[in-house]
């Protein structure tokens, strides 16, 4: 097949010429780490560009002991300048016990937070609570 007139291949060839699995390249482009061109019927084709990009990866994710959701998390650092924000203020920040907690409460007040954090993110039918596996046994 063929893109702007330079040769390209199937997502197939290209698992087989990468040795990554066509359902990786599709997770890689899922990521945003690569988006390959399209033909008229709109399916993947992938040219030199591609071909090239996809080595570079395996080559990156090897020397830095990196796995692709580290890099799509990267690129999506880069790409979201809101959450770099949160992220770098959630790293700069201290640890600080609520004035009125006392010292020696503050360990149990943030177990009874998380409970109630836990319980309110649970699944509910009809506004009950659905028991966990623990809560059944």
């Amino acid at each position: 097949m063929q893109t702007a007139g330079v040769d390209a291949l199937t997502i197939n060839e290209a698992a087989e010429t990468t040795g990554w699995s066509a359902r990786m390249l599709r997770y890689i482009e899922s990521i945003g780490l690569l988006e390959p061109g399209r033909s008229g019927s709109g399916y993947r084709l992938y040219g030199p560009a591609e071909l090239q990009r996809l080595s570079t990866l395996r080559e990156l994710l090897d020397e830095q002991e990196l796995d692709l959701g580290e890099v799509g998390f990267a690129l999506r650092l880069e790409r979201e300048p809101r959450l770099r924000e949160a992220i770098e203020l959630w790293l700069a920040a201290e640890p600080a016990r609520p004035e009125h907690v006392r010292t020696d409460d503050w360990l149990r007040f943030e177990q009874e937070k998380h409970q109630r954090l836990l319980a309110a993110s649970r699944p509910t039918v009809e506004n009950q609570p659905v028991p966990t596996t623990m809560e059944i046994a």
